[in-house]
């Protein structure tokens, strides 16, 4: 039986770091499932060394790469990668980030779980850890395996892991929109709300797909400030009333958003016990 093509949407950035982001795409290069295409999205200008990484990758018969003049961000490089492969006949999306290192047999792995549950639209997995330079942090996220259960838990938190998913065409059919570009940041919440509320089926396998990189950067710049609290709780709320959920998930959104604003040292530790 001829297996479905798969492509994987890689975005990249200005800010993003060449050598993790060598070790993604080789990473994606090296999957055990096949047909596999990568194409990468470049959102915006690229630093000399950005540059030069990501051509080098140009000829690869397994990657294409599309250019953007003006940084956008991520929804709106990812609506535009979405519809450039729906153009070329696929139906399964994959996603990875630019600094992450999915194992070799991540994408087979999830597609024989789509492949054997037609219902489900999406699906993730757990993730592992790492640090700036790829040591172990010794902490794996799970995340909860049925639909049932991913409804559950996005009363609190995100039920995937953003760049462990992986899409059937059929998740935007459901929900009839792609990424809201009007949202900088946790793009991928407000697509879950999307999907859920438009009876979208989600779930997650249990195995871990990729090491999750986690650096500095991810506790002093990303998630913090007013601002963002601001938006996240704005969100929250939309959710919260929404999808029906009860007092406990509003509880826990004004505790998130007095988190988001507390020093970088308590997000840290909190956030290893978390």
């Amino acid at each position: 039986m001829n297996k479905p093509k798969v492509i994987v949407l890689l975005p990249v950035y200005r800010n993003d770091t060449p050598a993790y982001l060598q070790e993604s795409v080789q990473s994606m290069l090296q999957q055990s499932y096949e047909p596999l295409h990568i194409l990468i999205g470049m959102d915006g200008p690229m630093d000399k060394d950005m540059e030069q990484c990501v051509r080098s990758f140009e000829q690869h018969e397994k990657v294409t790469l599309l250019t953007f003049a003006q940084n956008r961000g991520l929804a709106a490089t990812l609506n535009d990668m979405i519809r450039w492969a729906q153009e070329h006949g696929y139906t399964y999306f994959a996603r990875m980030d630019a600094d992450d290192i999915a194992i070799p047999e991540r994408i087979e792995r999830q597609m024989n779980y789509l492949l054997a549950h037609p219902d489900i639209d999406i699906v993730g997995g757990s993730t592992n850890e790492i640090d700036g330079n790829g040591k172990e942090r010794h902490k794996i996220n799970h995340y909860p395996l049925t639909p049932e259960a991913c409804y559950r838990y996005f009363a609190k938190r995100n039920p995937l892991a953003h760049p462990t998913v992986i899409f059937r065409q059929s998740y935007f059919d459901k929900t009839g929109c792609l990424y809201r570009p009007e949202f900088r940041q946790n793009q991928d919440t407000m697509l879950w709300f999307d999907g859920l509320k438009k009876g979208a089926r989600m779930a997650n396998i249990p195995e871990v797909v990729l090491n999750f990189r986690v650096t500095d950067e991810f506790f002093s710049k990303r998630r913090n400030g007013w601002e963002y609290a601001k938006d996240m709780l704005k969100q929250r709320r939309v959710i919260n009333r929404e999808l029906h959920y009860g007092l406990k998930a509003w509880i826990y959104a004004y505790a998130l958003f007095l988190f988001r604003l507390s020093p970088t040292w308590v997000k840290r530790l909190m956030y290893q016990i978390m």
